[in-house]
Formats: C-alpha cells, sequence, structure tokens
C-alpha cells in the first residue's frame, strides 16, 4: 500500500535523504513547522516503515575500494530453493552491494559489486561466486566512471 504524504512529509523525507544527521530544530526550521509535529511525523514515518533507517555513506575509494563491477548471474535451475540458496550466499559476501532478480537479460541475477582491485575481483570470482551451487555464467561489467550517484528517492 502507497502511503499518503503531505507536503510536510515529503520535505521531510527530502531533506533525511540528503541530511540524515540534520538536527529535528534545522528539519522544523527548513520546513517552517515547530519541533514537536516535525518529531511526530518523523517518527510516524519510522513507525510506518516509511524510514527504513539510517547510514552513513562511506568514501569507497578513500577505503580503497576502487573496483566497482555489474555482475551477471545465470543459473541452472529456476527454482525457490536454488534461487534462495544463491540470495542466502550472496547476503554473506560484504562485497555484494546490492543483489536484483532481473527479467529480459540473459542473466537471472544482477549484482553491484565492489573490491579493492582486479586481483580482488578474480579472488571472488573465482572463490565465492563461480563455486555457489547452480550457478552456470558469469557476465561482467566494470564500472569506469560514475557521473551520478544518488541514493535518494524521487518524491514526486
Amino acid at each position: 500500500m502507497t502511503e499518503k504524504l503531505d507536503r510536510y512529509d515529503q520535505m521531510i523525507l527530502d531533506i533525511l535523504q540528503k541530511q540524515g544527521r540534520i538536527s529535528n530544530q534545522e528539519l522544523a526550521e527548513a520546513i517552517n513547522l515547530s519541533p514537536s509535529p516535525t518529531l511526530r511525523r518523523v517518527k510516524q514515518m519510522e513507525e510506518n516503515g516509511l524510514i527504513d533507517g539510517y547510514v552513513a555513506l562511506l568514501n569507497a575509494r578513500k577505503l580503497g575500494l576502487t573496483l566497482m563491477a555489474f555482475i551477471g548471474i545465470s543459473m541452472d535451475k529456476h527454482t525457490p530453493e536454488r534461487f534462495s540458496g544463491l540470495e542466502e550466499k550472496l547476503a554473506s559476501y560484504p562485497e555484494v552491494l546490492e543483489c536484483h532478480l532481473i527479467t529480459g537479460q540473459t542473466a537471472d541475477y544482477l549484482l553491484k559489486v565492489i573490491v579493492k582491485d582486479m586481483d580482488a575481483y578474480q579472488q571472488f570470482l573465482l572463490q565465492k561466486l563461480t563455486r555457489i551451487e547452480g550457478v552456470t555464467g558469469v557476465h561482467t561489467s566494470f564500472v569506469m566512471k560514475s557521473p551520478i550517484k544518488s541514493t535518494a528517492l524521487p518524491l514526486i
């Protein structure tokens, strides 16, 4: 079910997506509402699951993670058991940033992965990915540049 959001809720969500550490006082001032109702609105959106949580966005390059790739994975069987086995295994790998079951491609899954370098990628590929039961194909595209990066959802 889609939540009905008024303009204050939309403004709150928009600001929180971009400035997750903003104080309630600053948030209230930014949307021109007093702090108490602003806090109530935020708490309600948290309780309703509109706000899943809060995170710190880290600088991958400064942490030595310089190679990002999108990996298409093909499976031998399209069964719930095979898919859940793969998903469970992938969830245990910190290199996997995102995992999507997709359609319209030769791959069944699309992963977004980040590693230190090509050697780390090769180890991830050979020691982890290709050893998962049911994986029959892996196709990798390496990211050269990311001119647009955002975690903010459109609230239109």
